[in-house]
C-alpha cells in the first residue's frame, strides 16, 4: 500500500503546478496497465506451476 504522507511537497507548489497533458496522462496509464498485466501474468504462471507441483505429489 502506498504511503499517502510520503509526498513532502508544499500545497502551494502542488496547486500552482501546470495540469498534466492528455499525452502524459495516456503514457502513465499505458505504463500502469502494462505493469498490472505483468503482475497478473506472473500470478497466473505461479498458480499454474503450483498446480503442476501439487499434481506430482
Amino acid at each position: 500500500m502506498r504511503n499517502n504522507y510520503a509526498n513532502t511537497a508544499q500545497l502551494k507548489d502542488l496547486m500552482t503546478a501546470p495540469p498534466m497533458t492528455a499525452a502524459r496522462h495516456a503514457e502513465l496509464m499505458r505504463e500502469r496497465n502494462a505493469r498490472r498485466r505483468m503482475l497478473e501474468e506472473a500470478r497466473e504462471l505461479k498458480k499454474s506451476e503450483d498446480k503442476l507441483y501439487d499434481d506430482k505429489r
